[in-house]
């Protein structure tokens, strides 16, 4: 059962909704630690005075700004306990904006709203389906965690959800990069009508599921197979020539793969590894195989 990371109210006006918050995504990034590879033990860090080269414990320890290479303004722990914002239990919402008025930089991580109970049941519906009518999202502030977050609160599937959003100065201006073309470029009629004959014969819905971190899954596919005691090889795929093409010809040939593609259906697990030649043989585990070990 999903378990609450924080819990409070959104206020819009004079209206109050009794919410929690639950983690709406999930990393399946494969995790591995550095072990010893001799005796197969986890290889372990210890924090280490830089000067004396002295092993040091937690009360040994506080915090440090560094000014200038060497120069620290030292804080302990505590007085930066003290200055973090305090938790609050309420999103106040000060603007309702267009969805597609905000652009995906500035999104971090997404949160499930449900109603804190059956007497903010009739509020929470309320707000959901006002929003839903005028299409449009609360902005506000919310502190989580020790830290303060702008909030993107939007209706999504029938309920609520909150969106954790970068302010403004966190995001890097495309002035910032030398490298961005300083106006727009001017293109060839003929190239434009290929390049969007392209996308038009791509075109598709949005469906997530169709997608697959091939990469990860075949991570997980040789964590399973070294956990039985096989010996896996993954022999490199020879590289392709590449072939020589002009802008045009390249754009022709695309539009050709791309309606040709949409006659077979989707493969998966296209990554170099997968296109990779393995072979595999049974052989007796040791005490160092990757069944005996663990794997976060």
């Amino acid at each position: 059962m999903a378990r609450a990371v924080w819990s409070g109210s959104i206020s819009f006006g004079l209206v109050n909704v009794g919410v929690k918050a639950y983690t709406a995504v999930r990393d399946h990034e494969v995790r591995f630690h550095q072990i010893d590879k001799k005796s197969g033990a986890r290889v372990r860090y210890e924090k280490v005075s830089e000067k004396t080269h002295r092993k040091l414990d937690g009360n040994d320890i506080e915090m440090g700004y560094e000014l200038r290479k060497g120069r620290y303004i030292a804080f302990t722990k505590a007085e930066l306990a003290d200055l973090r914002p305090r938790s609050t239990r309420v999103v106040e919402v000060s603007d309702f904006v267009p969805l597609e008025d905000i652009d995906p930089i500035y999104y971090e991580r997404t949160y499930w709203l449900a109603p804190d109970g059956s007497a903010s049941a009739r509020a929470y519906g309320l707000l959901c389906a006002a929003m839903e009518d005028r299409q449009r999202v609360g902005i506000g502030s919310v502190v989580m965690r020790n830290k303060q977050y702008l909030a993107a609160i939007r209706p999504l599937e029938g309920a609520l959800a909150m969106s954790t959003l970068r302010f403004a100065d966190e995001v890097v201006a495309r002035s910032e990069i030398d490298e961005l073309p300083s106006r727009r470029a001017r293109v060839d009629t003929k190239e434009l009508r290929l390049a969007t004959q392209i996308i038009d014969a791509l075109q598709a819905q949005w469906k997530p599921s169709k997608y697959h971190d091939t990469y990860t899954e075949e991570i997980r596919d040789l964590i399973e197979r070294r956990a039985k005691g096989e010996t896996v090889t993954i022999d490199e795929a020879p590289a392709e020539n590449a072939k020589v093409l002009d802008l045009m010809a390249a754009l022709s040939e695309s539009v050709a793969a791309a309606k040709r593609g949409r006659d077979k259906p989707a493969k998966r697990g296209t990554t170099k590894r997968t296109a990779a030649k393995r072979t595999a043989k049974k052989r007796t585990p040791t005490k160092h195989t990757a069944a005996k070990r663990k794997t976060a």
